[in-house]
């Protein structure tokens, strides 16, 4: 099977397991290039991640949603990187749980091609029109669709319990960018506290 690794990192021959924010040290690897390219353009600093993703109603197609005015354009504008695509068998990789395009190994796997990305926006917007990605506009998202996105942010907050650490990236990005999203997260802190 193809398979494509995002990184701003080149020259990479052998993609090799790191430790995210998981139970221990995995190649990332998706079965699209588009999802690939999205993880070129981390907002915030590892071992945290944004990248607003997903498919909507059953539709193999990407959707990048904006959680704020212009979101996709400052996030990726100007930001560089590699897609490196690698073929593995099928059992040399598991599936990543709630992400249906992902895939993880445990070792390490060889890389076969690769594409420099010299500006990711640009290659989004080559991607829209391709067809092979949406852009879920901010000012075209529902009263009720954004309070679902913001809902999920508060919920990885307090997974992490980024009371403790509001100094982090996420948590400063989140403070950043979508303010009232901070706000609510600690008066629903404050609320379990009382």
């Amino acid at each position: 099977m193809i398979l494509y690794h995002g990184s701003n990192t080149g020259n990479i021959k052998v993609l090799k397991p790191n430790q995210a924010d998981h139970d221990r040290p995995y190649v990332y690897m998706t079965t699209m290039d588009v999802v690939a390219a999205f993880y070129l353009c981390n907002a915030v600093e590892r071992p945290y991640y944004w990248f607003p993703y997903g498919f909507e109603g059953g539709s193999a197609i990407p959707v990048y949603h904006e959680l704020y005015p212009n979101a996709l354009r400052e996030v990726s504008e100007g930001i560089s990187g590699y897609i490196y695509k690698v073929l593995a068998e099928e059992n040399q990789v598991i599936p990543f749980k709630n992400i249906p395009c992902a895939r993880l190994a445990t070792e390490p796997v060889e890389v076969t091609e690769f594409l420099r990305v010299e500006n990711a926006y640009a290659l989004f917007m080559e991607y829209v029109k391709q067809g092979k990605m949406k852009v879920g506009r901010f000012e075209d998202k529902s009263e009720k669709q954004l309070d679902w996105w913001y809902s999920c942010c508060i919920e990885y907050l307090k997974e992490k319990h980024m009371i403790e650490t509001p100094d982090c990236s996420y948590a400063s990005f989140i403070k950043s960018k979508l303010p009232g999203v901070w706000e609510r997260y600690i008066a629903e802190c404050n609320l379990r506290r009382e």
